[in-house]
């Protein structure tokens, strides 16, 4: 199986308090792209993140995002879907290669 993450963080209840925390998160941010998991990373147009998640099971990912300070804060609500992807555009052909080749 080639699974991926979606994890969207939504506003919570404590929006208001994102920038003060907003150095922490960024900081897990980086971590999460330094150790190879995080694949993409953006801003909602409704408010909120999305992250691209690859090369950890369920259960390791949830525990990823619960360090994360936003979601500590009640800043942001997580929610997390898992993807079986079947096929890739040519440029993301890496991430699964050779199962998809």
């Amino acid at each position: 199986m080639n699974i991926m993450h979606i994890i969207l963080l939504k506003f919570g209840p404590n929006k208001s308090d994102a920038t003060n925390h907003m150095a922490a998160h960024n900081a897990w941010i980086a971590k999460g792209i330094s150790d190879g998991i995080f694949q993409c990373v953006g801003s909602l147009d409704s408010g909120g993140g999305c992250i691209l998640a690859k090369g950890e099971d369920r259960e390791t990912i949830e525990q990823r995002v619960k360090k994360d300070p936003f979601v500590q804060q009640n800043i942001v609500e997580p929610e997390i879907f898992e993807v079986d992807v079947k096929r890739t555009s040519p440029d993301w052909t890496h991430l699964f290669a050779p199962a998809l080749n």
